[in-house]
This record gives structure tokens, C-alpha cells and sequence, in this order.
């Protein structure tokens, strides 16, 4: 990818990368034959040498990916908020007249974008994208004005209506997306490919969770049955603490826990906490530290006294086994937060969130614990995912029960 070559100087070497990314993918050159024969029997071959055309700024569908996440991690860094429309042609079943539904739109947008803009397939074929950089989600319903405007000149209403159209802003000032939404993949369309590339290494890593979950269960068994007891014995309520997190692709789960707390606790203690936390605020550092500061609560009196020694010991995230057995969390991975952490998250936060499936240890767990800053534990969860492997997994294992022996940044 050529990120750093800026978009108005493109143009010569847009045909380049297309001609490359289009030698190398077989089906795409047969797509693109069956479009142009059926084209050309509608006498339309021009209009179709024109759609692949690098003239007209619309780039196949791994280079304009390439370009959507640089755009999204340029915007990750300033802050600067930039739209993605998406049009959908799938709905258009003729090809025929779904491919001069697709000229007609490019010739639309030639003159609806700004030179800054950038325009491809998001789904070859199916979906055209367009990026309009540095831009406020205010301007969508202008935008599809014009678009609709320029249309309707040159397309019949019924094959216009046909044309579904969407805006995605990003960043989305830090509300989450809902889990399943048709925006979860708009601005990271690395992820599913990165996931196809790990295909087999992800499936012996699903492998490795069943059988170190059901051997934990197994090794655990008696403190299955102290602990619950040891619970029961020292404080009311239910044995087990159950909490709505935050899973992969920010789906959500129910997190289990032993309680370590009394209940009817009011939540707000632990939401300031975490507001202050990201926000960067001066943490805890009270005497009985040491002077270290510690990137936790400390000294917190809803915590009962057997919660003090499982929170400690770490024994009280022993029932996250069954988590992982259901295949909501791995035994690597991000600590899964709650829904209001998440809405507190800056953009670049959230991929901790999107790239890889949370776990009862990690890095972060190894490397300090509560002794690390937030924005260094996302830093060290980001790691995890871009550098995964299944070595790294097993070293992280090994290294987890000293981190737990030796409590460093347990509280």
C-alpha cells in the first residue's frame, strides 16, 4: 500500500495497483470477464472498460480497504472525523442494468467528491464506497441530495430506488455499535481477512481453550466446592457474580465471577474510578503502596474479607473456565470490559475490543497488572493481537501462575 503518496498525485500510479491486485486474483478476472461479455452483448463493453477504468477514481476492492483503513487510523491519531458512504447495487438483480446503474453513479459522484475523496469497491461488483476525508456526519443529508439529484437525470426512478445508501462517521463519538450492526466491519475490513488467514491456527487455539478450560475445571474441582462454601459462610447473597461484558466484535456476554463483594453495591464507585482512569487522572497512591501508583481501586470496603484473599489469589475468576467453554472467551486474550467502560473509550481503545477474543490471561496480567496505566494495557492487548500466535499463547500460559503467585498489581 502507498499511503504516503497524497491523493491528488495518484492517478499515475492508481492503474498500477490495479493491474497488480487484479493479476493476482483469479476470481476477480473471471467476474470481471463474465461482467464484459454480458456487457457487451447489451452493447455496453465501453461503459464496462470504463467501470474498471483508473480514470474514473474507483479502486478494486483491496486497494480501497487498504486506503479506508489508513484513512481510519490517520483519523485514530488527530481526532479528525471522516465519512464512508456506502451504495448498495445488490438489490439491482439484472447485471445489465446494474452495471449502468454503477456508471451512472460514477459519473454522479465525478462530480458530487472533492479531489480528497476517495472512491472504490467495497464489494466488488455490489457495493460501491466512498471516503470523504475530513468530513462532519452534519453534511450527510446534503450530500445525499446531490447524489439523488445528479441520479435521477440519468436513472429510471424505479432502478434509483433500488439503490440502497449509507453514512458511517468515524469516529462515532465513542458511542458503541450495536453487536451484529451493519456498521462493525465499515471501518475495519482488515479483521475478517485476518481471520481468514488464521483459519487453521484459530481453530487449534479453539481446540486449546476446550481442553485447558475442562482440565482447569478438573484440576480446580475442590475449590469448585470451597470456595462457594467459604462465600456462603461469611456474607449473604449468591455465590456467583454475573456481569454483562463486552466480548469480541463487541458482542455481549454474561461474565461470571465468584463474588468478592457485598451485595446491593452501588456501581458508581467503580464508574468514577474508570472515567478517571481513561481520562488519565491521578491514581490511587496511598501510602500502604509503597508510594507505587497503582492503576486500581484500593482499600475498597465493599470487597468482603474472602473476596480480600480470592481477588488476591485470582481464584475468584475461576468460573470464566465455563466462559471459554461456551466460546465466549478464550484462556489469552483482552480483558473483557463493561458496556459503560466502553462508551468512555477513545477510537483507537476500541480495537482491543474488535481484533481478538477476550481471555482470562493475557499480557496484560504477566506485565503488571493494576500497576500498568490504561492507555498501556490497550497498548500491550493491541500488541497481543497484532503480533498472536499460538507460541505466544503458550508462553503467555506459562508465565501466568508465577504472575499469580506473586500477586504483583493484585489488589
Amino acid at each position: 500500500m502507498r499511503a504516503d503518496v497524497p491523493h491528488d498525485s495518484r492517478q499515475g500510479q492508481k492503474s498500477g495497483n490495479l493491474l497488480e491486485i487484479m493479476q493476482d486474483t483469479d476470481e476477480r478476472q473471471e467476474k470481471m470477464r463474465q461482467v464484459a461479455e454480458d456487457s457487451s452483448r447489451a452493447g455496453l463493453q465501453r461503459g464496462n472498460q470504463a467501470l474498471y477504468d483508473a480514470v474514473y477514481g474507483c479502486y478494486v476492492e483491496e486497494y480501497f480497504h487498504e486506503l479506508l483503513t489508513f484513512e481510519r487510523m490517520r483519523s485514530e491519531r488527530s481526532g479528525r472525523p471522516f465519512l464512508v458512504m456506502a451504495l448498495d447495487f445488490t438489490r439491482i438483480r439484472d447485471l445489465q442494468k446494474r452495471h449502468v446503474s454503477v456508471i451512472a453513479t460514477v459519473h454522479a459522484l465525478m462530480v458530487l467528491t472533492r479531489t480528497t475523496d476517495i472512491k472504490g469497491w467495497d464489494r466488488d461488483g455490489d457495493i460501491l464506497g466512498v471516503i470523504f476525508t475530513e468530513m462532519n456526519s452534519l453534511e450527510t443529508d446534503t450530500l445525499q441530495e446531490k447524489l439523488s439529484r445528479n441520479l435521477v437525470k440519468s436513472l429510471p426512478k424505479e432502478q434509483l430506488e433500488l439503490i440502497r445508501i449509507s453514512f458511517y462517521r468515524f469516529p462515532d463519538d465513542g458511542k458503541p455499535v450495536a453487536p451484529g450492526g451493519p456498521a462493525h466491519f465499515t471501518f475495519y475490513p482488515e479483521y475478517p481477512r485476518k481471520e481468514r488467514a488464521k483459519k487453521t491456527a484459530l481453530k487449534i487455539k479453539r481446540v486449546m481453550d476446550i481442553v485447558g478450560s475442562i482440565a482447569g475445571i478438573v484440576i480446580f474441582s475442590p475449590f469448585f466446592i470451597l470456595i462457594p462454601i467459604c462465600i456462603k459462610l461469611t456474607s449473604r447473597g449468591p455465590v456467583l457474580f454475573r456481569q454483562e461484558r463486552v466480548g469480541q466484535y463487541e458482542g455481549r456476554f454474561m461474565f461470571l465471577k465468584f463474588r468478592s463483594m457485598y451485595v446491593n453495591n452501588n456501581d458508581n464507585v467503580h464508574k468514577e474510578f474508570v472515567n478517571n482512569l481513561i481520562a488519565k487522572k491521578t491514581p490511587d497512591e496511598a501510602g500502604n503502596n509503597g508510594g507505587r501508583k497503582v492503576f486500581k481501586i484500593t482499600n475498597d470496603k465493599r470487597i468482603t474479607p474472602v473476596g480480600m484473599i480470592l481477588r488476591k489469589t485470582s481464584l475468584d475468576e475461576l468460573p470464566q473456565f465455563f466462559n471459554v467453554l461456551k466460546g465466549e472467551m478464550s484462556l489469552i486474550g483482552p480483558r473483557p470490559p463493561i458496556p459503560y467502560e466502553l462508551e468512555k473509550y477513545d477510537s483507537w481503545h476500541r480495537r482491543r475490543v474488535l481484533e481478538i477474543k477476550p481471555g482470562i490471561t493475557g499480557l496484560w496480567q504477566v506485565m503488571g497488572r493494576s500497576s500498568t496505566t490504561f492507555d498501556e494495557m490497550v497498548r500491550l492487548d493491541l500488541q497481543y493481537a497484532s503480533t498472536w500466535s499460538l507460541l505466544l499463547d503458550i508462553k503467555i500460559l506459562l508465565k501466568t501462575p508465577w504472575a499469580i503467585v506473586s500477586a504483583k498489581g493484585a489488589y
